[in-house]
């Protein structure tokens, strides 16, 4: 999917979080958002997925206003914290992924997706018992369900340790690689692991870096 972003501005009231940014990401792009905490990175995630209203005008997928925009099931997203899931109720990974599925998403689907993230043999577990990398692959695994062309990760490596986050960054890298467009949030300013073809700096000064990586960069990551 084609995304341009054209001087997109936000503010909360009157504290504005960005202003004028503008960037474009062609189909299977890997876009790195960087900056301190307070800088926007999680506000620009939320005005891409339509939950912060913007103006007509600032945000097109595939050319298409995203006020006039009604395909949001070829976004995933995976949120820092899963904020929205209650962990109270008992319930397997695979019952969780089944209430998240469309109704042409069917089990061995399911068991695919979950053999490729490396998660297959827990798919009958309680997601309770499970650890922070467990739990993310789980994530993902439910924001790829429906097939989306775009991936969106905030701060996805925030609570799991070195080895996880190595093992995750191999998954997105993979995902990336068959051609969905990722845009990952990160508060680090290591980019190792990441297979990204852009990097988006935010300031606290809503001043913005846009980079293209270089080709030849790219190539010599790959081959690690």
């Amino acid at each position: 999917m084609q995304i341009d972003i054209h001087n997109l501005s936000f503010a909360y009231g009157h504290r504005s979080v960005l202003n004028n940014l503008s960037l474009s990401l062609a189909p299977g792009d890997y876009l790195v958002v960087k900056g301190k905490n307070g800088s926007g990175k999680s506000t620009l995630v939320k005005c891409i997925l339509g939950i912060n209203p913007v103006k007509t005008g600032m945000i097109f997928f595939d050319h298409e206003d995203i006020n006039n925009f009604s395909k949001w099931p070829l976004f995933g997203y995976v949120s820092q914290k899963f904020e929205e899931f209650n962990y109270e109720y008992p319930v397997t990974v695979n019952e969780l992924l089944s209430v998240y599925s469309l109704k042409n998403t069917n089990q061995s689907y399911r068991l695919k997706l979950l053999d490729q993230l490396g998660i297959l043999d827990i798919i009958n577990e309680n997601i309770n018992n499970l650890s922070g990398g467990q739990l993310q692959r789980v994530f993902i695994a439910r924001a790829m369900l429906n097939n989306p062309e775009v991936l969106i990760l905030d701060e996805p490596t925030a609570s799991i340790d070195k080895l996880n986050t190595e093992y995750f960054y191999r998954t997105v890298n993979q995902l990336n690689g068959q051609g969905i467009t990722v845009i990952l949030i990160t508060h680090t300013d290591s980019l190792a692991h990441m297979n990204y073809s852009h990097v988006l700096s935010l300031n606290l000064d809503m001043t913005y870096q846009f980079q293209v990586r270089d080709k030849c960069d790219l190539e010599e990551v790959e081959k690690i």
